[in-house]
């Protein structure tokens, strides 16, 4: 997961500091609409690309939707630490399975 942080550090030093030719600063410049766009489009294609069984294809989708939802936390100035915590607590819930209700497709 070193990785992940890595990137996010990367991605957050860009927001400050504009870099000509980073797609990462284009992003920042085109802003939120633009970021979650690009999260929408990324997720879709992760679907896809799982529903087909294609692992190579999915991993790669994963990688650009991690990417882009973590140029997402930094605009919106979410940190590695915010979810840290939120994945903490959820793992002391463990075994703690939700019941769903039952959802009418025909409606």
């Amino acid at each position: 997961m070193d990785y992940i942080r890595n990137d996010y550090e990367t991605i957050l030093a860009r927001k400050s500091a504009k870099e000509e030719g980073s797609y990462t600063c284009y992003l920042f410049e085109q802003g939120i609409d633009k970021i979650l766009k690009k999260v929408g489009e990324e997720s879709t294609e992760m679907v896809i690309a799982a529903k087909n069984d294609v692992k190579e294809e999915t991993v790669g989708e994963i990688c650009d939707l991690i990417y882009h939802t973590l140029v997402m936390m930094v605009d919106r100035g979410i940190t590695i630490e915010d979810v840290e915590d939120v994945l903490r607590k959820r793992a002391e819930k463990s075994g703690n399975l939700k019941k769903f209700h039952q959802v009418d497709k025909n409606s």
